[in-house]
């Protein structure tokens, strides 16, 4: 094995080792485990797809799936992504029977977090902090009762809480032991940044902005509450050459163009030769060694290649591992 300067542990998502029907979750696992991968994040429909193959029930799967990962020396790191739960117009008590069902599956894997991206459903949610303070609150006090954790993610299409910024604001109102962040690059990368609607791929003021915002980050890292920072996500994002409008292969009608851009087109960190182009690099730097952040790094990728079945999973994890060492060079 290489020999690195950054010695976090490092994770990867079940969805960024593949992502056609014929990549199953155990393949992916075997394939992480090969590669130096230390843990890895399950995403709930490669769960499902395979228990289903395996015509299993969904909480003895994911008891399979533990054991698998304990026998390859990986970690569970999470079960992701638990989406649009906080302020929404439904019941609370619908979604916290759903997180209920959610939490019992991340207790069987043995998986240490729940990952909850910020409220994004546009039509059917609700603006009103206190109110989602209060409905995160309750679930963490249920996370906690099936000895899991909250991963809070602020995605950068968020309706009301887009920034890690707020993400931090979030958690301190939600006051839980149980209740942090997951602090993914390309979100924040995506805000400050990159732009895939403009020909230079970058928004004006980007370099300063990112300069403040990882400013910021570093000081959080160096107080009292870096402990609210669980864990690190990184990807990189594609180049769009020409820019993401009406007739690129990407565009969907009424969707966020940073929605668009993550769903199809984040390479694994410094893969140029696929158009990445985030400052990737830089930003792990200044978490790791300016920050002195000593918890798990996880690669989330979603590269349209991964989509076809020729793809293999093998390959993805090598990539990945590849993709480590270059920072590492840094």
């Amino acid at each position: 094995m290489a020999n690195l300067s950054y010695k976090n542990k490092l994770a990867i998502a079940s969805v960024s080792l593949g992502m056609h029907a014929t990549h199953s979750l155990s393949e992916k696992i075997l394939a992480a485990s090969r590669n130096h991968f230390s843990g890895i994040e399950i995403v709930y429909s490669d769960l499902e797809a395979w228990c289903t193959i395996q015509s299993l029930p969904l909480i003895a799967g994911a008891h399979s799936i533990r054991d698998l990962c304990k026998s390859h020396n990986l970690t569970i790191l999470s079960l992701a992504p638990f989406k649009n739960f906080e302020a929404h117009t439904s019941p609370l008590s619908t979604r916290l029977d759903t997180a209920k069902h959610w939490l019992e599956i991340a207790q069987a894997l043995g998986a240490t977090y729940l990952q909850v991206p910020s409220q994004f459903d546009t039509e059917n949610c609700i603006d009103d902090e206190e109110l989602a303070v209060k409905e995160l609150q309750a679930l963490a006090d249920l996370a906690s009762e099936f000895g899991v954790s909250i991963a809070y993610e602020a995605v950068a299409w968020g309706e009301y809480i887009a920034t890690w910024q707020d993400s931090l604001r979030i958690i301190k109102k939600v006051n839980r032991a149980n209740f942090g962040m997951c602090w993914d690059a390309f979100h924040v990368l995506a805000r400050v940044w990159g732009d895939c609607t403009v020909p230079s791929g970058k928004i004006e003021g980007g370099d300063a902005a990112l300069k403040k915002s990882l400013g910021e980050l570093v000081e959080v890292l160096k107080g009292e509450d870096a402990e609210k920072i669980f864990y690190v996500q990184l990807s990189d994002g594609e180049f769009y050459r020409p820019p993401l409008e009406r007739g690129h292969r990407f565009w969907v009608e009424g969707m966020d163009s940073r929605l668009v851009w993550s769903r199809n087109t984040r390479p694994f960190p410094l893969e140029r030769q696929l158009g990445g182009y985030l400052p990737i690099a830089e930003a792990l730097r200044a978490i790791l060694v300016e920050g002195g952040f000593k918890g798990w790094v996880s690669f989330e990728v979603f590269d349209w290649r991964m989509r076809e079945e020729q793809f293999m999973p093998e390959d993805a994890a090598q990539r990945g591992w590849k993709s480590w060492i270059e920072l590492n060079k840094y």
